[in-house]
């Protein structure tokens, strides 16, 4: 149920990093809301027209979603911790990285057809 969407305006970097970025981001995410991670979906999309601050220097936004509620601790660790990953994985200056944090009603987040709800 957990789920973490990254989108860059860099270029894709070689498969296996990307891989690797994927698969920390998803263990990660997966400790911080203390939910199991065969239930955690990553998704990465590089090369993405953006601008941030009138600029188009390398930019990303993150969209991290869950069932239940975060609370502030929760997502002031997760900033700190996925934009440390980010600009480490993919050399994203930390003050341009947006990260949307979205709580879910179980009944508005569907899986093996049927709800969390």
């Amino acid at each position: 149920m957990p789920l973490i969407k990254v989108q860059t305006s860099v270029s894709t970097p070689v498969g296996e990093e990307i891989d690797a970025m994927l698969k920390s981001l998803s263990a990660k995410l997966a400790k911080h809301t203390g939910k199991p991670e065969s239930y955690v979906m990553t998704a990465f999309e590089a090369g993405v027209p953006m601008t941030f601050g009138g600029t188009t220097d390398p930019v990303c936004y993150i969209e991290i979603k869950s069932v239940g509620t975060m609370k502030p601790d929760q997502t002031q660790a997760m900033s700190q911790d996925f934009c440390q990953e980010i600009n480490k994985a993919l050399g994203v200056p930390k003050n341009r990285i947006y990260i949307e944090f979205a709580d879910a009603k179980g009944a508005m987040w569907g899986w093996n057809g049927t709800t969390f709800g």
